[in-house]
């Protein structure tokens, strides 16, 4: 019987059970069990002990790995690398659409009561499918799942998998399902299109028709436990079948405002409310998740290294430099100069964005701004 993902009852056998994993380098079983003992701290009112310990089991566990411990993953038979590797769970938030905040809440409603289910003669099929363009949290979505159940997550390795050789892509895909079905994990095939592509496509030999029967026999093969989540950025290359054998689908679209002003203000301002987070939330319509992070961290690396306060006007010709599609890099220790202001005026004002909007994001007066859109002040 696989281990349930809800508290346990009794946190001393925890205790022991997670000191057993330990002296065994037992490093998943490490992971699982004090995920649960952090639980049931955080239920007993224990909250700086669960966090710190939450912490802590997030962090990469180097001193287990480095005393020798590694986990017995499958292979490909002519390079000898590794199918699959594990992924580290999450430490940056989540942020989803109502929509695909149901899909996420559900699915890992279905995998906890796994056990529940079958009781009462209900099969159940923990496949989820994310697709959406690249930047968009497909796979944070999956580690935040894996995180919410306390299951490690493996991520399957295109680069071993897919081999030149006759034959041997089938040969690992069924090596990936027959590690996954024996491990209470959760298996993330990001790019799923590269092994699941239509098989009437023409210009394709029958080796792909090969593989697509695998992954397909794989997925049927598996029993209630393993999770298994697809993650695609061309969900119209999936072969059909592909579609079927995932009950759950999620679509991750690019951020709409609200949710662009939630990651401005997490990420360049660390969850402190700003003004100007929802100014930005305003112009990056284009901009991922990943855009908006990348840009932010940027700024605060910058900030951090010089010891000055985050630049405002400087994220702001980032965004509009993206948006414009150049490719520019600003002098990290100048401050942006009146020239490079004045280019992104005329920009930010083709947004219908308000003269003293404009003034706010490039820290310049509203005179300036008037000035170079050819305006008056009332």
């Amino acid at each position: 019987m696989k281990e349930s993902p809800l508290p346990m009852k009794n946190i001393t056998l925890a205790f022991v059970e997670l000191t057993e994993s330990a002296l065994m380098a037992d490093f998943t079983s490490v992971r699982r069990l004090g995920s649960r003992v952090a639980k049931e701290l955080a239920s007993n009112g224990e909250m700086e002990a669960a966090k710190r310990l939450q912490s802590i089991l997030r962090k990469k566990s180097v001193p287990l790995r480095t005393s020798g411990y590694s986990e017995s993953l499958p292979l490909d038979s002519k390079s000898r690398t590794p199918l699959i590797e594990e992924l580290n769970w999450p430490q940056a938030p989540l942020f989803l659409s109502k929509e695909n905040k149901t899909v996420f809440l559900n699915f890992i409603s279905e995998i906890s009561n796994v056990d529940r289910l079958a009781k009462l003669g209900l099969a159940t099929r923990p496949r989820l499918l994310l697709s959406g363009p690249p930047g968009t949290g497909k796979t944070l979505m999956a580690t935040h799942i894996a995180a919410q159940l306390s299951l490690p997550i493996y991520v399957v390795r295109l680069d071993s998998l897919i081999s030149s050789f006759l034959g041997e892509t089938a040969k690992n895909i069924r090596s990936v399902f027959e590690f996954i079905s024996s491990h209470n994990g959760v298996l993330l095939i990001d790019e799923i299109d590269a092994v699941a592509k239509m098989r009437d496509d023409r210009q394709e030999l029958g080796e792909l028709k090969r593989v697509v029967n695998t992954l397909i026999q794989g997925l049927d093969s598996l029993d209630e436990y393993p999770a298994v989540i697809g993650a695609t950025n061309h969900e119209k290359l999936l072969d059909p079948a592909i579609w079927r054998r995932f009950p759950y689908k999620a679509e991750l679209t690019l951020p709409d405002q609200d949710a662009r002003n939630c990651l401005w203000n997490y990420y360049l301002y660390e969850d402190k409310a700003n003004n100007n987070a929802m100014l930005l939330s305003a112009i990056s319509e284009s901009m991922s998740c990943s855009d908006i992070m990348e840009a932010s961290l940027a700024e605060r690396r910058r900030s951090a290294i010089y010891n000055s306060d985050i630049d405002i006007a400087r994220v702001t010709l980032s965004v509009t430099s993206y948006l414009r599609g150049l490719k520019k890099s600003f002098s990290a220790s100048e401050k942006v100069n009146l020239e490079e202001k004045r280019d992104a005026i005329s920009f930010l004002a083709s947004l219908n964005l308000k003269k003293q909007d404009i003034a706010s994001l490039l820290n310049i007066s509203r005179q300036t701004v008037y000035k170079h859109t050819e305006e008056k002040p009332s």
